[in-house]
């Protein structure tokens, strides 16, 4: 990680979908990284989600709010039990982070950001290109980069192929896709190991949170 990132512009990738470099200060970053950690150690903890056609995401997730699973969301966790509570800090977060992407924040009438996604990429893990599409509202998703760099591409609204572009996400990144990116496919094809940020406290892997809006009621 070099400093001259921190506070640096917003850099839209396609319309509606924005990188800010070095938005989490190393504050925030650690706070975060020891945020995930508890919600990693809690009664769902982390999980390799089995895919429809068999495969297993190499991608371990800890849901917060609503639990995910391939795909759909639901209150309960397998076998029973409440999902873990959404943390209003994180809620709070996603609106700064619309706020500081678009220049403004939802408007009147926004859904309320309510689900976070928690994922961990070792060395090896990977995300193939994919859209979330489970929710039922449309107000953008705010992914935040803990730890180790890595590639990730965004695409196109059509196809999992081309046209896409490839960023590369560090340690404190912000990246908002909303309006007419939001169902774009999007993934991350590779990592970079021994990138991580020390003043995090996470030296090794990737943590990655996404908050988004479900849209839909609590009961």
């Amino acid at each position: 990680m070099t400093d001259p990132l921190f506070g640096a512009a917003p850099v839209e990738i396609a319309p509606g979908a924005v990188h800010v470099p070095g938005w989490l200060d190393a504050e925030q970053r650690r706070d975060l990284v020891d945020r995930c950690r508890r919600w990693a150690s809690g009664p769902a903890g982390m999980r390799h989600h089995t895919m429809p056609r068999g495969g297993t995401m190499s991608v371990a997730m800890a849901s917060l709010g609503w639990y995910w699973r391939p795909y759909r969301y639901s209150r309960t966790l397998p076998g029973g039990g409440p999902v873990p509570e959404f943390p209003p800090m994180l809620g709070a977060l996603a609106l700064a982070g619309v706020e500081a992407a678009y220049g403004a924040p939802p408007g009147p009438g926004a859904a309320p950001y309510d689900v976070a996604l928690v994922n961990f990429y070792d060395a090896d893990a990977r995300m193939g290109m994919h859209q979330d599409r489970d929710e039922q509202a449309a107000e953008p998703v705010v992914s935040l980069s803990l730890g180790d760099a890595c590639v990730f591409r965004f695409g196109n609204t059509e196809t999992r192929g081309r046209p896409y572009t490839d960023v590369e996400l560090r340690s404190g990144d912000l990246f908002v896709f909303g309006g007419p990116s939001r169902m774009a496919y999007h993934g991350v094809p590779r990592t970079l190991p021994d990138s991580g940020d020390p003043a995090s406290g996470l030296t090794a892997g990737r943590l990655n949170i996404t908050i988004r809006a479900s849209g839909m009621a609590a009961d």
